[in-house]
């Protein structure tokens, strides 16, 4: 299986959930969050965990996970921002789809406080 590399910025309570699925799987979306945002550079996350995350809950992280390519081609990448800002948009209701296709554990690369 062909995967591709993705990264998310989060915070303390998404993380603690990632953990409590034993780094396989993200957690549903709150009812005011019908998107999950996967981004597809290190350093646009990182960029969203220093200055949403922190300032947000103290600490940041970002984390890097794998999902099947051929899955991922439904989805359309988004560019939000400069040209390295870019993301999936990932229906929160196709979200335990998506951990269906996660290829390994997701990591935490980065903390920052």
């Amino acid at each position: 299986m062909t995967s591709t590399t993705l990264w998310r910025p989060t915070g303390p309570a998404e993380l603690d959930l990632v953990r409590d699925s034993g780094w396989r799987r993200w957690p549903p979306r709150l009812p005011d969050q019908p998107i999950f945002y996967p981004v597809l550079n290190e350093d646009y996350a990182v960029r969203i965990a220093r200055e949403w995350n922190v300032p947000a809950s103290g600490v940041g992280y970002v984390t890097r996970f794998s999902v099947a390519t051929e899955f991922l081609s439904r989805y359309e990448v988004h560019q939000v921002g400069g040209e390295t800002i870019l993301e999936y948009w990932i229906p929160a209701e196709e979200l335990e789809e998506f951990n269906d296709h996660l290829d390994g554990l997701i990591e935490v690369v980065h903390e920052f406080r």
